[in-house]
């Protein structure tokens, strides 16, 4: 497949490149190129292949959820170092 000069500084203004003359022939060569090997995987059979997602099997490594009893509040406040009514004092900020 063949792309012109015309098609390569589109992509140029797309991708925000500057190319200088020689450089718009040299990447319509490299890009014609790779359009063609994508043209080759294109004509590929892949009747009956499944997608893939990722090359080795992906599973879940987190443990399952477990309920269990809260935490008593006064063993949790006991290590903070300011308290009012119940709850954490931190310095204010604003």
């Amino acid at each position: 497949m063949t792309i012109s000069i015309k098609e390569v500084e589109h992509v140029a203004v797309l991708a925000r490149l500057q190319l200088k003359e020689n450089e718009k022939e040299k990447y319509a060569r490299h890009m014609g190129s790779v359009l063609q090997y994508v043209d080759k995987l294109n004509q590929l059979d892949t009747e009956g292949v499944e997608p893939l997602d990722h090359i080795l099997p992906v599973f879940n490594v987190f443990r399952e959820d477990q309920v269990k009893p809260a935490s008593n509040r006064e063993e949790i406040l006991a290590n903070a170092p300011l308290v009012e009514a119940g709850q954490y004092k931190v310095p204010k900020i604003i």
